[in-house]
């Protein structure tokens, strides 16, 4: 089974990364995908049962949308899980590959982003390419640096915005806000569960990048 994407038209995966200078990307023909083609997909089907298994809670919640469901994805059971941890990395990465995208940095808004750009940080280390991860405050602070975007600088760099999941899209697109304002240059939003809640057609309406997701809710069995 390949990887889902929210958008089908993107390129197949035909460059990465050669070099960098203050943040510019020099790009050159990818010769191989990060990883082996059956290793991911035993990396995504692996990560699919784990998902079902851990995160997915049936019953009346409230969202941090405000809206009510009848089930909720505790993803964070997913991304600090000492197994799936890894295997987010790998399955967001080669989610990536396979839509074309070359990214340097990776992360979102605090908190349900921070363990996922981590993952795909140390998924891109493995696979021996440079990606830096980073984690967008709410809001700018008032003292220190002042920074809304902590880590390395994504001034001037390809910024990957990543999500566990979304249901209207507003943590991606303060994500997509703050990086912006430091001088990021988005080139996609991607989570690990679509929710089919309206977050796709927001993020691609509202920020202009492609919106993509690893697992639709039909595969956990949320029709």
């Amino acid at each position: 089974m390949g990887f889902r994407s929210a958008r089908q038209s993107v390129p197949p995966a035909t460059w990465a990364r050669a070099g960098t200078h203050r943040g510019a990307t020099k790009l050159e023909p990818m010769t191989a995908p990060s990883f082996p083609a059956a290793d991911a997909a035993a990396a995504r089907a692996r990560l699919l049962e784990l998902i079902k298994e851990l995160a997915v809670v049936r019953g009346k919640v409230i969202l941090s949308s405000g809206a009510e469901a009848d089930y909720y994805i505790d993803l964070r059971r997913i991304t600090l899980h000492h197994e799936a941890s890894k295997l987010v990395g790998q399955v967001m990465l080669s989610l990536m590959d396979d839509a074309g995208i070359d990214f340097e940095c990776a992360g979102g808004l605090t908190m349900g982003a921070d363990p996922v750009g981590t993952a795909v940080m140390h998924a891109a280390v493995d696979a021996g390419r440079p990606v830096d991860a980073f984690v967008v405050r709410k809001a700018q602070k008032s003292y220190g640096m002042g920074r809304q975007v902590e880590g390395p600088s994504v001034e001037g760099r390809k910024v990957l915005v990543l999500e566990d999941t979304s249901t209207t899209g507003g943590s991606a697109l303060t994500a997509v806000e703050g990086v912006r304002n430091a001088g990021g240059n988005v080139v996609a939003v991607a989570v690990i569960v679509d929710r089919d809640t309206g977050a796709k057609e927001k993020i691609e309406a509202e920020a202009g990048v492609p919106y993509l997701f690893a697992f639709g809710k039909d595969e956990l069995g949320l029709n």
